[in-house]
């Protein structure tokens, strides 16, 4: 994380520590100390303590009496209706995408599914940046705001799992993740809904199945 020092530091301290935890630099679980988090970021602690209930609201944070802050974690019933709602949201994102398919819609994911196929092996960061902008594009090529506005808070909920489940991709199953991408794309530029929901459903579906067998794996551990 970087310094912050311009106007709006409470909000620039928000995002810096949003985007530790989604990157998983914070992992679920962490203390958050105010002010070891204030030195750190080169803030006073109470943009900090502002951050933190900031990100209290959004479910990423934590806050408990007398024990302070700490990253959120995911229960059995969390990944569950996370995924449940993330399949019928995508669902509907990827359908709207069809029907206002054309060729730069076409254009814009085959490059982002290209640039994720010519990572190198075992280059998780890379994919996972591409996986991100993919599913930022569907958002946007969906044009629909609160769609994107709900959807955008849901993939970040997760973000920083994914990343940890991602970590652990073998070559063989990095390609199979990258493919899981083109195979959207198809299903989408084919104009059929049907097979449109059904790749959706397999992908997250998948994609939670990740992150429940790393869960597993630490908790084991």
């Amino acid at each position: 994380m970087r310094s912050v020092s311009d106007q709006n530091i409470a909000e620039q301290v928000t995002d810096e520590l949003r985007a530790a935890i989604h990157s998983g630099e914070l992992a679920p679980g962490e203390r958050l100390v105010e002010r070891r988090l204030a030195a750190q970021l080169g803030v006073s602690h109470i943009p900090v303590r502002e951050a933190l209930t900031r990100l209290s609201e959004e479910r990423l944070v934590v806050r408990e009496p007398r024990r302070g802050a700490r990253v959120a974690e995911l229960t059995a019933r969390d990944l569950e209706e996370i995924s449940s709602l993330r399949i019928v949201l995508e669902q509907f994102m990827a359908t709207r995408v069809q029907e206002r398919w054309n060729a730069e819609s076409a254009a814009r994911l085959g490059a982002v599914v290209d640039a994720m196929s010519r990572a190198e092996p075992g280059d998780i960061a890379e994919v996972l940046r591409q996986d991100q902008l993919f599913h930022a594009t569907l958002a946007e090529l969906a044009d629909h705001r609160f769609l994107d506005e709900v959807s955008a808070q849901l993939r970040g909920r997760i973000a920083g799992f994914l990343h940890a489940a991602n970590a652990a991709l073998d070559p063989a199953e990095q390609q199979q993740h990258v493919h899981s991408h083109q195979q959207i794309l198809d299903a989408i530029a084919s104009g059929d809904p049907d097979r449109a929901r059904d790749v959706i459903a397999a992908h997250v579906t998948a994609a939670f199945a990740r992150i429940r067998l790393a869960e597993t794996a630490d908790a084991e551990g």
